[in-house]
């Protein structure tokens, strides 16, 4: 009697079951570590507005409203819109005598980003204090930032 080549049932199911488990795992791990990575849009954007408030601050004495900064900015930074990848829409808040502004990124909620409850928001403000906050509002700077 020859025996047949080939996989049995049990056999195949434990390879399936093997495959399963370790898609349960590696899949939200992917998922996590693609948030955290598509945060530094968030912080790049951030930097960049307060780079161009610094810039714009030094030759006018004062910190620029949303729309002087977009109508100045020579890389062409649309604060009203969203950040490279339109991961997250930007925000500006210039004080009335324009001498503090703070700049808000928000996760985009059909970008994808939006399932980042640790790090949903950012924000800089004139001074350089660095900011984040998770989807319920909690102080999530340390975490966020680095």
């Amino acid at each position: 009697m020859t025996r047949s080549r080939g996989f049995t049932v049990p056999e195949i199911l434990t390879a399936l079951v093997v495959v399963a488990v370790l898609a349960a795992i590696a899949i939200p791990m992917w998922r996590t570590h693609l948030l955290r990575v598509r945060r530094a849009e968030a912080r790049d954007a951030l930097i960049a507005v307060q780079a161009a408030q610094d810039r714009f601050f030094g030759r006018n004495a004062r910190y620029a409203t949303a729309t002087q900064l977009t109508a100045r900015a020579p890389e062409g930074l649309d604060l009203a819109a969203t950040t490279a990848d339109g991961l997250y829409s930007i925000t500006l808040a210039t004080t009335a005598d324009g001498l503090g502004y703070l700049a808000t990124a928000r996760a985009v909620a059909r970008a994808g980003q939006d399932g980042d409850d640790r790090c949903a928001t950012f924000t800089i403000d004139h001074v350089g204090q660095m900011g984040a906050a998770d989807a319920a509002g909690t102080d999530r700077s340390a975490d966020c930032w680095h």
